[in-house]
């Protein structure tokens, strides 16, 4: 299906040594990224987005997917996220509905039995900006050892009439996790209001 894909992306990154102490294994991170043409681009303001969202966004789910999993596999997913950023000639709108619709998301989250929503970024970009790619546990949101954020950058993209979406996943938590979960916090906080 032709949907103005002109390239995809892919970026993986390894950490041994966190703060100077060796990790108990490598943390490892993928993200995958397409450029494609922007399809509400030259049209001015444009009302209704739903047909271009069923006609792109499920193709874009299915095809990043493939190539995440084939990098990661899902049983080794830990926590996830996406991103998207249009070109300056575009709306922050363009790049939000490639990714927030569930004909995108649920693609990765099926394939990797995730059950938490996806982490995201959305903006506007120029050309080779450094984009974060934030990611949260598949499935605790409040495990905050697993809140991470995957930097990376594609030199000539996105260009002013096109949108950049990402996926990406890491296979475990930060290297050396020290923080209480949320869930930590919260009780202990009422704990606090009970006995003041």
């Amino acid at each position: 299906m032709d949907f103005g894909l002109r390239k995809i992306s892919t970026f993986v990154e390894e950490t041994f040594i966190e703060g100077g102490k060796a990790a108990d294994r490598p943390v490892r991170m993928v993200i995958v990224a397409a450029v494609l043409r922007n399809p509400w681009a030259g049209q001015g303001f444009v009302e209704n987005l739903r047909p271009e969202i069923l006609r792109i966004a499920p193709h874009l789910g299915t095809e990043l997917t493939r190539r995440l999993v084939a990098l990661m596999p899902a049983e080794q997913v830990e926590a996830y996220g996406k991103a998207a950023a249009v070109g300056t000639n575009g709306e922050i709108e363009h790049a939000s509905a490639l990714i927030h619709t569930l004909r995108f998301g649920n693609m990765f989250r099926d394939a990797v039995k995730g059950t938490a929503y996806l982490s995201f970024t959305n903006t506007r970009n120029a050309p080779g900006a450094l984009l974060s790619l934030p990611m949260i546990h598949k499935s605790e949101t409040g495990k905050r050892s697993h809140f991470l954020t995957a930097n990376f950058q594609i030199p000539d993209a996105p260009a002013a009439d096109e949108v950049l979406v990402a996926i990406g996943a890491c296979d475990s938590s930060r290297a050396h996790p020290r923080l209480a979960d949320r869930f930590q916090d919260m009780e202990e906080m009422k704990r606090e209001l009970e006995n003041a």
